[in-house]
């Protein structure tokens, strides 16, 4: 990287929302399968695997530049000290040497923050797994990457190296605009008075280069006077996406709908510590394909409708489940196809999971419902997104710093409402086997996602060949133990299953329909009365 690359202020918000409680970096437990007879050294060949690929991302040798007194976004340069012993280290699996050990260790892993002195990845390799297998857990920033980009970044690393570099976005026909025209014509009025460039952007004197306070004080200034100008070219993709918004809100019962924007409280819905608890599970994507065909819906219904099977006999089992139904948020790319810039690019939408509705075929066509309805709400804002991503305020990191403190310090997360009870993020991977060494199988990628303060549990889902592995991140004060939620997963999908009459009754009276509540036992009389 020849200059330095200031941060968006979504990627920035991710190093300012960190707390000890709430490390924001995402990662993957990955498992590998050694050839039979294999005499190499796997940790060593993973390593300079990376090293060869390098070129290929080069944001693994970013590290950050931040501004004095965090006045400012920082920015992404060079780290001039690299080290890949720096980032790639060989982890030790107690006994038994088991992936349920391995998932304890990733949990405890994950829960500690990142050296922002150098570049904010980190990989370790356990090896001795049974079976000839070899663990890998990986976490990066997520002020550098988000699920596309680390999707992306799974391919450079695992994949087999002839990785095309992404060209980009040629617009090759563009059609009249006249509301464009007019916002243009008026804003390159102030391009001679301001001495901005043929393509309206102030003079590229200072934008990050230098890190000393009086040039990030002239620097914000420049970008103060630009930021007026790109709103006006804005304008009119803003208009449209407005007028788009006002549609949604004025069709029947959108408003109603409004007054269920709160999620029910329940038990997940808590302050979390600095520790966590971690399990993956994987099912097969051609079987949640046909269920998803059978029920009309789509592969994110399906992954929708496990999970919220998933969670209602957990939380009923506690005799904690809420008369109104559960609420998830949904991240949702805006990365064009192709798009493998480090960055992110993402927006979100709050979805029902019709966790009030026991049969499991009718509550997946809820989910289809409520998924279509929110979609259809969530669409007209994505064109915002990247204009209201790029405008920034001097002074803003610190003080949103602060607040993060304040919220995790003060356990406001115990009282306040959510819009969700839960995240459930799909991520899709490649349809291709991936290697180390051109030996070494990569088998499964669980991904190890984000659990923050009133959302202590995080479901995502990595794609990869014919199947989805499941990757289950929460608060250990809330959630201890995952292993038994994850075995739930592949329930849920033969219950699915047999709804749609797609598998034979399975045995088990608990995949067919929900486990029965235990009936409480009546008090015993006292002697007396009997």
């Amino acid at each position: 990287m020849s200059e330095a690359i200031k941060l968006s202020s979504v990627d920035g918000s991710f190093l300012y929302l960190e707390t000890p409680e709430t490390p924001m970096h995402v990662g993957s437990m990955a498992i590998f399968k050694l050839p039979p007879g294999y005499k190499g050294d796997f940790f060593e060949d993973f390593k300079a695997q990376i090293v060869e690929r390098l070129h290929l991302a080069p944001m693994l040798k970013w590290k950050l530049a931040r501004t004095p007194l965090d006045i400012d976004n920082p920015s992404w340069v060079t780290d001039e000290q690299f080290d890949i012993d720096r980032h790639i280290f060989r982890g030790s699996l107690p006994a038994p040497h088991d992936r349920a050990t391995l998932e304890r260790i990733v949990g405890w892993m994950h829960a500690k923050l990142l050296n922002r002195a150098r570049p904010l990845w980190e990989f370790y390799v356990f090896e001795g797994l049974p079976n000839n297998e070899v663990g890998l857990y990986s976490k990066v920033h997520h002020s550098l990457i988000d699920g596309g980009a680390g999707a992306a970044l799974t391919e450079i690393v695992y994949g087999d190296g002839n990785v095309a570099q992404s060209e980009p976005k040629q617009d090759t026909a563009k059609r009249a605009d006249p509301l464009g025209e007019l916002f243009s014509g008026y804003a390159s009025l102030w391009a001679q008075p301001l001495g901005l460039t043929a393509q309206g952007k102030l003079p590229d004197f200072l934008t990050g280069k230098r890190q000393d306070l009086g040039s990030i004080l002239v620097d914000n200034f420049r970008r103060q006077l630009q930021q007026p100008i790109d709103f006006l070219r804005g304008l009119p993709e803003m208009a449209k996406a407005v007028s788009g918004i006002v549609t949604k809100l004025s069709e029947p019962g959108a408003v109603a709908g409004l007054k269920d924007a709160i999620a029910p409280s329940t038990i997940l819905n808590k302050s979390i510590s600095s520790e966590r608890s971690f399990a993956g599970v994987s099912v097969s994507m051609s079987r949640c394909k046909a269920v998803a065909a059978a029920a009309g819906g789509k592969l994110n219904d399906v992954v929708l409708a496990m999970s919220s099977g998933m969670l209602r006999r957990y939380l009923q089992g506690r005799n904690a489940l809420p008369a109104k139904p559960l609420r998830a948020a949904v991240p949702i790319s805006v990365r064009d196809a192709g798009n493998k810039e480090a960055n992110n690019q993402v927006f979100g939408m709050v979805c029902s999971l019709a966790s009030d509705i026991a049969a499991p075929k009718e509550r997946l066509q809820k989910i289809i419902e409520e998924s279509m309805k929110s979609k259809g709400m969530a669409d007209p804002f994505k064109p915002l997104v990247p204009k209201l991503t790029q405008f920034s305020a001097l002074g803003a990191p610190i003080f949103i710093q602060i607040l993060s403190l304040l919220y995790s310090r003060t356990n406001l997360g115990d009282v306040m409402p959510t819009p969700a009870n839960v995240t459930i993020s799909n991520v899709p991977g490649s349809r291709r086997p991936l290697y180390v060494a051109g030996v070494a199988e990569l088998i499964h990628i669980f991904p190890v996602s984000i659990a923050t303060h009133s959302l202590a549990l995080n479901i995502t889902v990595q794609g990869y060949r014919d199947q989805l592995d499941f990757g289950l991140i929460a608060g250990a004060n809330v959630l201890p133990e995952l292993r038994s939620l994850a075995n739930m997963l592949p329930e849920e999908l033969e219950a699915l299953e047999e709804a749609y009459g797609l598998k034979a009754p399975s045995a088990r009276a608990e995949v067919v329909a929900e486990k029965k509540a235990p009936r409480r036992k009546s008090p015993r009389k006292p002697a007396a009365a009997e």
